[in-house]
């Protein structure tokens, strides 16, 4: 088990580098800088600057160096802490993207928690017992929750809050507590705002895993070991949960990679919809604009956050199921 610790830490450093290094890249594909769009806005507004003028500003942003150039500056802020400042808010970027940071770990995590808590269940229930009225149910009611796009669920649960209840579903806070300090009050106004988007991010996710957890433990129950635990005298609640379900869950933990950058990003779109104040419409805001501290920042810390829950997925599954440790091994 160490050694494949081990050699799973030895890939992440080369793996973070080239990262890195994509991540610098692909914010300088589109043709243009933020320079240029800037330019571009004043135009629309009937102001033009002339050369001197352009040429100070590129010089003021490090936009006059070529691009390797650029990529060991922002490289060595970063490994000091530093993510750069952004063009658009004229402020750290570190200090943009941990203003909203806890917000946007609060809902996904309160969507993945609820996501993991309902899905299992009724996973288990459906493979145990196929082909009920019960099954049925839940089987229908996964299909309507992967075909109704997320966006299209939160602009009705919107229109149903406002015309039925009189209230906002939008935002995360009243108004009374949206500038106001941190108290229970502004804590338990959170908590009264957090089922929307936590049904919105989570309908999609349970669904999905509700199909995928029946589909592997149907899969795990006809298999020999589990007539042969039968055979032996076990109770059929333990047979079930001792092997068939606990192997059952690897999908469960393989979603931990993709799961961890979630929690630092938020959905995009839904947050848009929902006007909720996370990291998601921030970083499509720097993509937009080619805020390249801005974007090259996100699309750094969400590829690492991708690889190191990948990492922390592979441990998980190799200590749930040892035929992937020996398989690797």
């Amino acid at each position: 088990m160490l050694q494949y610790i081990g050699r799973r830490l030895l890939m992440l450093i080369p793996t973070l580098i080239a990262i890195s290094i994509i991540s610098f890249v692909i914010i300088q594909l589109p043709p243009g800088d933020f320079l240029t769009a800037y330019l571009g806005q004043l135009r629309t507004t009937g102001t033009e600057l002339d050369e001197s003028e352009i040429a100070a500003m590129r010089v003021r942003y490090g936009l006059d160096t070529p691009i390797y150039v650029q990529y060991a500056k922002w490289m060595w802020g970063v490994l000091h802490g530093d993510f750069g400042m952004s063009f658009l808010w004229n402020k750290p970027v570190s200090e943009l993207i941990g203003e909203r940071l806890a917000l946007t770990f609060v809902i996904s995590l309160t969507t993945l928690m609820v996501t993991w808590i309902i899905a299992l269940p009724i996973g288990v229930y459906s493979a145990t017992h196929q082909y009920s009225v019960g099954d049925y149910f839940f089987t229908a009611i996964s299909f309507i929750g992967k075909g109704i796009p997320d966006f299209m669920i939160a602009l009705i649960l919107m229109w149903i809050a406002l015309s039925k209840f009189g209230v906002s579903a939008g935002g995360l806070f009243s108004s009374a507590y949206r500038e106001a300090p941190w108290s229970m009050a502004k804590v338990w106004d959170l908590l009264k705002h957090l089922w929307v988007p936590t049904i919105v991010l989570g309908l999609g996710g349970t669904a999905g895993l509700i199909r995928v957890m029946r589909a592997n433990l149907l899969d795990e129950l006809h298999k020999p070991y589990v007539n042969t635990a039968r055979a032996k005298g076990l109770t059929e609640r333990r047979t079930l949960w001792k092997y068939p379900v606990r192997l059952a869950l690897n999908p469960f933990v393989s979603t931990v990679g993709f799961s961890l950058p979630g929690l630092i990003s938020g959905a995009t779109i839904i947050s848009v919809v929902l006007n909720l104040p996370t990291n998601g419409p921030l970083m499509l805001g720097a993509l937009t604009s080619q805020d390249m501290y801005l974007a090259g920042s996100f699309v750094l810390i969400l590829s690492a956050a991708t690889v190191i829950g990948t990492f922390i997925s592979d441990i998980l599954l190799a200590w749930l199921d040892p035929r992937i440790r020996l398989g690797r091994s």
